[in-house]
């Protein structure tokens, strides 16, 4: 046989799968399925290894399932609509059309180059009219139902630009384009009621037992249910400030006789009214502005100098009848809860390290033993429930008594109520750009708000050649769009110019993949019965929070419109690891990334899949090497010898299974133990664990015993060259040989199958099977033959190893202590001392202490 060549391989099979459509499903309720999904791309030009990484692990999940026996759904498809292609536009002219059809062009190739095993014929892009037809369809159903809603929000607004601003697009403060400091302004933006599923949302995590637990801790965080009250506390500015109050909510109303101070979001309405009647309304506008264009993230999170101004305001707190000072915070963010907070700060740590920075009063009024405890003796909050102190009647009341009493008696009085709260807010989908799906609403001066048809869908993006990136949406500036009749009436009027966030797109396009050529409906509920849930869904972390929780909205919605049957649309997640290279994530702008096509021209498709697999668990960061792809490389050339090497010998047919073979030697024993023992683990790691690293390191020890044995089995093993290779096989007579390295030969290509198809694919017809491994049968294992008859025991004392005992696998917990008590090695370190405790983890560890 030639030299290992992947090259060729790579072109050779990948034209063969495409014409023998290998990978192409369809409904079979004969089957069970298995729905693989990995997060669909967005196209921006060339993918890279850290892109790739992720489509490689669904593929070895999809090529497993399908060899043992399920009818697989691997689709794949674009994330195409949005910002960066617009942007792209506006700068060096090119339309986000031609720009994306060609960015998707050459991603598509990179992945049909790996090698991975989708079916194209499902494949989509969002920024096609056949699939954004269907969000127009469903934000009309979801309007009819109240789901969908308009009021005005805060945007950022460049003035220079004269343009509604993305988050992303604010840097520093400044325009992405021009640099000028950002403004806010409050424009009429189109929502969608998630909160209405806050409650679901929040409990149905407890169902998502194949999710990872910080990807859960997330969501439940962001949604984040808080039981508490809200209570008002009026301004204090006589006639002019008697209507105004501040709504706060709080988890800890038992302590707002110790609330000093009152703290506003920069965002808060008040604020702006508020600094119009201060001495110097500007200056305070100012500072309320730098504090909203501070990094969200840290706000949020709450690491970030903690920064405020007093308004010079006073309010009114409801319990005491104390005017308290009124300060803006940057740590308090308008959108979330009521956009006010009651600061108590010698309960709360945000709250004292603000006072103590601003010399702002602290006050003591809950304490562990009943007793006032001084503040000024405090170097940071007490946080936990105790006995409440200086608060009127409600002193000595046990905090969660104290709670229910205030919270009545704030309702009793027209000032509150206990109440639950969200950080969860509805989601905004209004963007006042191109790239997107045009929002299918019509503007009536007679009818008001009035949908389009749905025989009039899908409302279409008109071509738009000049972006400025000024002024109004593109669509505003294309007359022929704007100007319609109104469905109802018939009289002028005018369409949304808004399209939709992206985030539509990718909120159910899982869905779509079920049944992608549907021009009637958005899909057949019975086949999206059949495929979902996804089964497997791989993805960056990074959409831990906003797509799944979106997409576990979306679900929800098609349930309630009764399209379709379950609650969660992901069995199972999976969050890979980011591909580092020089110690940070592979970017253009770092300069540090490394291209598949120039890795696969070198390398060959199987090792580059192999390495990325098998460098760390799928969740971790890795970091590239060249030099670990070229032992990926090396490995593949060991097996590509090793069944060259065999052919001969165990190809064709007549071989009998090692089964019916009574009289195995040890070492025919041996290999054989190790092949069921490596199905069994390689099957483990892979459909159970998701460890792919440790299920290449399995097939690697498996190459290497079989080397082994070959060396014991012949004169001429397996050398380095694969003509060396054929003048020394030598001869076999022993059946029994030629039936165990049979059996290890086709289990080690059906297993390396997932990681490495292309070497894999040739190998299998080498040895005489025709059809493909598309169709071959996952390996099982025997359990009695996998079982090891000897083992080897560590034996420690005190925590170090001191001794290591081989034992029959059977060995009973009393037989290992005996033996390890009895261990010549270790009774040196027991001498003198007394044996307090022995631990036996059987199969495992003999742990021994002594004192």
């Amino acid at each position: 046989m030639p030299d290992y060549k992947p090259q060729d391989l790579d072109k050779k099979w990948q034209q063969r799968w495409t014409s023998t459509h290998a990978f192409e499903a369809s409904v079979d309720p004969s089957r069970p399925k298995f729905y693989c999904l990995e997060m669909f791309a967005y196209p921006s030009g060339h993918a890279h290894v850290g892109h790739v990484r992720n489509y490689i692990i669904g593929d070895v999940m999809a090529r497993m399932k399908r060899m043992a026996g399920y009818n697989v759904l691997h689709p794949f498809g674009w994330d195409a609509f949005g910002l960066p292609a617009e942007n792209a536009a506006i700068k060096n002219g090119i339309h986000p059309e031609v720009s994306t059809r060609g960015n998707i062009a050459h991603m598509k190739g990179q992945l049909q180059r790996l090698g991975i095993s989708y079916d194209w014929t499902r494949e989509l892009a969002t920024c096609d009219a056949e699939y954004y037809k269907w969000n127009q369809w469903l934000f009309i159903r979801m309007f009819e139902k109240g789901l969908a809603y308009r009021r005005r929000s805060s945007v950022n607004w460049c003035p220079s630009c004269n343009t509604v601003l993305a988050n992303e697009q604010v840097v520093d403060g400044g325009c992405w384009r021009c640099g000028s400091a950002v403004e806010t302004r409050d424009l009429e933006q189109w929502f969608f009621r998630i909160t209405a599923y806050a409650d679901e949302l929040l409990d149905d995590t407890a169902s998502l037992t194949g999710w990872p637990e910080k990807v859960l801790t997330m969501q439940r965080n962001w949604i984040g249910r808080s039981e508490g009250a809200r209570v008002s506390f009026a301004v204090d500015g006589g006639e002019a400030g008697a209507a105004e109050r501040i709504e706060v909510f709080t988890t800890r109303i038992d302590t707002i006789f110790g609330a000093t101070f009152v703290l506003l979001g920069p965002e808060h309405p008040l604020v702006a009214r508020l600094a119009d009647r201060s001495p110097d309304p500007a200056a305070l506008k100012k500072q309320a502005q730098a504090f909203r264009l501070q990094d969200r993230a840290a706000r949020i999170s709450g690491d970030i100098e903690k920064q405020g101004f007093d308004t010079g305001a006073r309010a009114i707190n409801p319990f005491t009848g104390e005017t308290v000072p009124i300060w803006v915070a940057n740590f308090v963010l308008g959108e979330y809860g009521t956009g006010a907070v009651m600061a108590v700060p010698a309960h709360d740590q945000r709250d004292f390290e603000f006072a103590r920075k601003y010399d702002l009063p602290v006050r003591v009024v809950v304490t562990a033993d009943g007793q006032p405890a001084a503040a000024d003796g405090l170097t940071e909050a007490a946080p936990a429930y105790g006995t409440l102190v200086g608060s009127g009647e409600y002193s000595g009341l046990p905090s969660e008594e104290a709670q229910r009493r205030m919270a009545a008696a704030a309702a009793q009085r027209g000032i509150g109520e206990a109440t639950v709260q969200y950080r969860l807010k509805d989601w905004g989908i209004s963007r006042q750009r191109y790239w997107g799906t045009p929002i299918p609403m019509i503007y009536c001066e007679k009818d008001g708000i009035v949908p389009v048809p749905d025989d009039q869908l899908p409302v279409e993006l008109p071509v738009v050649t000049e972006f400025t990136g000024r002024g109004d949406s593109p669509l505003a500036q294309v007359p022929e769009f704007v100007n319609v009749r109104c469905p109802r009436c018939g009289e002028p009027a005018r369409r949304e110019t808004d399209t939709m966030d992206t985030f539509v797109d990718s909120s159910w396009y899982f869905y779509r993949f079920a049944d992608p050529r549907n021009s009637e409906r958005a899909f057949d509920p019975a086949a999206v019965k059949y495929w979902l849930p996804v089964d497997f869904y791989s993805g960056g972390v990074e959409h831990a929070i906003l797509h799944l929780i979106y997409s576990r909205f979306f679900a929800r919605v098609f349930r309630d419109l009764g399209m379709v049957e379950h609650d969660e649309p992901f069995a199972q997640l999976l969050t890979q690891g980011m591909v580092l290279k020089d110690g940070n994530v592979m970017s253009k702008s770092k300069g540090n990334v490394v291209d598949p096509d120039t890795m696969l021209e070198k390398f060959g498709a199987d090792a580059l899949r192999l390495y990325v697999m098998s460098v760390a668990p799928p969740e971790k960061e890795v970091e590239w090497t060249d030099t670990g792809l070229a032992g990926s490389f090396r490995f593949l050339a060991r097996v590509w010898r090793l069944v060259d090497h065999w052919n001969e010998t165990v190809g064709g047919e007549g071989i009998e299974s090692p089964d019916r073979c009574e009289s195995l030697n040890a070492a025919e024993k041996a290999l054989r133990r190790k092949t069921h023992d490596t199905i069994r683990r390689v099957t483990a790691d892979i459909e159970q664990r998701q460890q792919l690293n440790t299920a290449v390191s399995a097939l690697i020890e498996l190459v290497n015993e079989l080397y082994a044995f070959s060396e014991k089995t012949l004169t001429g093993a397996p050398g380095r060259r694969a003509e060396e290779d054929v003048d020394h096989v030598g001869e076999v007579e022993r059946k029994e040989t030629i039936c165990v390295i049979r059996e290890a030969v086709e289990v080690l290509i059906r297993m390396v199958s997932p990681f490495a198809p292309h070497i894999a694919e040739e190998l299998w017809e080498l040895i005489g099977y025709e059809g493909g491994l598309a169709t071959a049968v996952w390996p099982a294992y025997d359990a009695e033959v996998a079982k090891a008859e000897e083992i080897v025991v560590p034996v420690q004392v005190n925590g170090k190893v001191r001794g290591r005992l081989t034992v029959s696998a059977e060995a009973a917990e009393d037989e290992l202590e005996r033996l390890a008590l009895a261990d010549a090695a270790v009774q040196t370190h027991l001498a003198g001392k007394t044996v307090k405790k022995v631990v036996v983890a059987r199969g495992r560890l003999v742990s021994i202490v002594v004192q």
